[in-house]
């Protein structure tokens, strides 16, 4: 048996809900290996569903993305062996954790060149990246986009492929502290969402152009005023909630709008089936071998502070990646 500890919430509510338990672990089940953690990511999506906005059944983990170390495999387990280097993003809540047993389907080896601390702070965001943009739409050179968010953990991400693509990037952020993290990664100018007229001050930064595509993953705040920002035919795209839940669209604003176009998709069905997991990762990977990808992890905390770690990501501290580690 392996003793771990990991985060549960027994209330939806602020950061103080989580707490830190012990458990003792079966051994891996049939399709199943135990997963020894070495670095953790974190998502906004950990935030949604701690505050029960992405509501979870009662008591629950947190946390979708971890890298680590192959240490037990259950019966009927092919393709990996014990001491294997993996990640995951899609198996389900809990990578809050120090070990777990998880679906040996939803693992990606890593390849040598890719550290566990780059897997556990890129995998979730780069395939969400590598979704909107290979799948969502599929970013063309010239093509102009909008990036929410741009100095976030998915926004640089996003903005840094974008334009090894050959897209132009406006970037947008809530912290002016901010605007230089979105302006290394690529944005061509970066609008403060402070600015109560923010939509005219993105137009002035383009000379009145629209974007082909808007990003949006602020959500309450900004997605009524995103649609003025997208092109005849446009695309934008509702991908999260910082602020909290996208308010419902009238269909026929798009049309008044100019015809726009209005998705909500998600990393999780584009990657549910492994083959299209290990295809999707294998792209990513690819970029990050290119460099169009990067490593940015902005602040480090242990499993120990991870009410520290909501929290600094709620008030807009963190810029870049958060890295967790057990």
């Amino acid at each position: 048996m392996t003793q771990s500890r990991r985060v549960q919430i027994r209330d939806f509510g602020p950061p103080a809900v989580m707490t830190l338990v012990t458990e003792t672990l079966p051994p891996p089940g049939p399709g199943q290996v135990l997963l020894r953690q070495t670095a953790i990511g974190f998502n906004f999506i950990d935030i949604y569903q701690r505050k029960g906005l992405y509501p979870l059944p009662l008591p629950t983990g947190l946390g979708f993305e971890a890298a680590g170390v192959v240490e037990a495999l259950g019966p009927d387990v092919a393709g990996l062996a014990v001491g294997d280097r993996v990640a995951t993003m899609n198996a389900g809540v809990g990578a809050y954790a120090e070990a777990r047993n998880v679906p040996a389907d939803k693992l990606i080896k890593l390849p040598d060149a890719i550290s566990d601390e780059a897997a556990a702070t890129l995998l979730f965001k780069g395939l969400t990246a590598q979704y909107l943009l290979r799948a969502t739409h599929a970013v063309q050179p010239g093509e102009l986009l909008l990036v929410h968010s741009a100095a976030g953990g998915v926004g640089q991400i996003l903005t840094r492929w974008a334009t090894a693509l050959g897209a132009e990037v406006i970037g947008t952020t809530g912290s002016p502290g901010k605007i230089p993290a979105a302006l290394e990664a690529g944005c061509t100018a970066v609008i403060d969402l402070n600015d109560p007229d923010w939509p005219a001050a993105f137009l002035r930064a383009t000379g009145g152009r629209k974007a082909r595509v808007v990003y949006d993953a602020v959500g309450k705040d900004t997605l009524e005023r995103s649609l003025d920002c997208a092109a005849p035919y446009g695309l934008v795209v509702s991908y999260g909630a910082a602020s909290g839940k996208a308010p419902p669209i009238d269909v026929e604003t798009l049309g008044a709008k100019g015809g726009l176009y209005l998705t909500r998709p998600s990393v999780f069905p584009r990657n549910a089936d492994p083959a299209a997991l290990r295809a999707n990762a294998a792209d990513l990977f690819d970029a990050i071998a290119r460099g169009h990808v990067r490593v940015d992890i902005g602040q480090r905390f242990s499993l120990d502070d991870i009410v520290a770690v909501h929290e600094a990501a709620e008030a807009r501290r963190a810029g870049g990646a958060i890295l967790i580690t057990p």
